[in-house]
């Protein structure tokens, strides 16, 4: 889009892109990166608590393997929690028993599909020693992790305004 601008006195015709249709999706990217990097900040977090409480379980205190992998997830989930409601989303509506409620629901969902997977790769393809073992777990966080972000970004941890409007 161009205007016609008037630069000290003299009517000349410039191109010039007006700032907010210009700047509007260069902003939105820029804020779903920011938020990308912070849930991965958060999650890489959760990852490593994850896997440690595992290995402890599986590997030290030799829990079986799906109990294992229950208990871990449930252990990073609260971290997680924590982690998403004071840095990754702070900016965002604040905590209510209904964004409690929902974390926990939807982050049940994704322990579900986390063991789902990991017991399919631990049993259905044999990834079942100390490597193989990991290799499952690290595989079902990832691609539960893809289904938590967009729960969480889109019903648990909404922006005040989305909050705001819902309200009665």
């Amino acid at each position: 889009m161009t205007t016609s601008t008037l630069h000290e006195g003299s009517a000349t015709a410039s191109p010039a892109v007006t700032a907010p249709d210009a700047r509007l999706p260069l902003a939105r990217l820029r804020r779903l990166f920011l938020e990308l990097v912070k849930f991965g900040v958060v999650g890489g977090s959760g990852v490593a608590v994850n896997l440690v409480v595992f290995n402890l379980l599986l590997h030290g205190l030799s829990s079986a393997p799906m109990t294992a992998t229950v208990l871990a997830s449930c252990v990073a989930m609260g971290t997680n929690y924590l982690g998403f409601r004071f840095y990754a989303y702070r900016d965002r509506a604040s905590r209510t028993k209904r964004q409690i409620a929902l974390f926990f629901v939807f982050s049940g969902i994704g322990v579900a599909m986390e063991s789902l997977l990991f017991y399919a790769a631990y049993h259905g393809a044999g990834l079942n020693g100390p490597l193989g073992s990991n290799i499952a777990k690290a595989q079902s966080i990832v691609l539960a992790s893809a289904f938590r972000f967009l729960v969480y970004r889109t019903w648990v941890f909404q922006h005040r305004a989305h909050h705001d409007a819902r309200r009665p």
